[in-house]
Parts: structure tokens; sequence; C-alpha cells
């Protein structure tokens, strides 16, 4: 799994029925799935996420995390992440898992996020969303579960 998670002050999401999800204060957080990916990597992932201390303490130091500031999340399904750009122009994004394993993947990260006493929101899996931030900072961290 890969993960771009910004620190925002809050974020929303417009589905293409026109409803809107929206979060305050907490983390917008593209994910995608990889074709090697399980509910074992979504758990780890999931874990490092809500404990990075990317939020500043009284001293403004990085300190606390998205559990410690009782935060929220907003879940982006994002397989273009996955893409690999070395054989030309077009990207390439083989290495992303098929929809069928990706989706209940998806979800289940999320619910790891909510399990853990977080508000979570997420985009709709496979559509064309239009997404609305302010990154806070900025701070923006890339994460690839191969690499945790």
């Amino acid at each position: 799994m890969r993960a771009l998670v910004q620190r925002v002050s809050r974020a929303s999401v417009r589905l293409p029925g026109g409803e809107t999800r929206s979060i305050g204060k907490g983390l917008l957080i593209y994910l995608g799935i990889g074709k090697t990916d399980s509910d074992e990597t979504a758990a780890k992932l999931a874990e490092k996420i809500v404990n990075l201390r990317i939020f500043h303490n009284s001293a403004n130091k990085f300190d606390r995390s998205l559990l410690d500031e009782q935060g929220s999340a907003l879940v982006i399904s994002q397989f273009t992440l996955f893409a690999s750009t070395k054989g030309g122009r077009r990207p390439d994004f083989t290495s992303a898992a098929p929809p069928d394993q990706a989706r209940p993947l998806c979800g289940r990260f999320a619910e790891l996020l909510s399990g853990r006493g977080l508000t979570v929101a997420s985009g709709e899996f496979g559509a064309h969303m239009e997404i609305d931030s302010v990154n806070d900072g900025p701070v923006t961290i890339w994460l690839d579960s191969d690499l945790l």
C-alpha cells in the first residue's frame, strides 16, 4: 500500500451525485492498493499513520499524532499512486490492485482508522471526485508499506 498523507485544517470530497463529505483538522489520506497488499498490510499502514507525530506540541515541535489530536481522516482511494513512468510518457498502472481486490482493502483501511476512535470520511471507490483541502503547514508525507 502507498499513502500520501497531508495534514489539513479541513478537507472535503464531492462525489459524482453531488454529496459532499468533509473533515476538520486531521489528515487527508490518498490511498493506493497494490497487487500484493492484504488485511495485514492495511493494519500495518493504518497503525503507522494514526501514530505519526506530525502535529505540533505547545513548543511548536512535531510531537503529536492524529490520535493525540483526536483529529479526523478523509480517505481517498488513489490507484494512480502505483503509476510507473519508466517506459515512456504514459503511466503504467499494472502494479495497482484490480478493483475487486482494492475496494475491500480500502474499506478495511478506513474501518481500522475508525476502530481507533477517529472520525473517518471516505470518497467513493472508483469514482471521479473533486477534492478540496487546506494543507496545514504544508505537511505532506509519503508512505509505502514495503518500506515500513
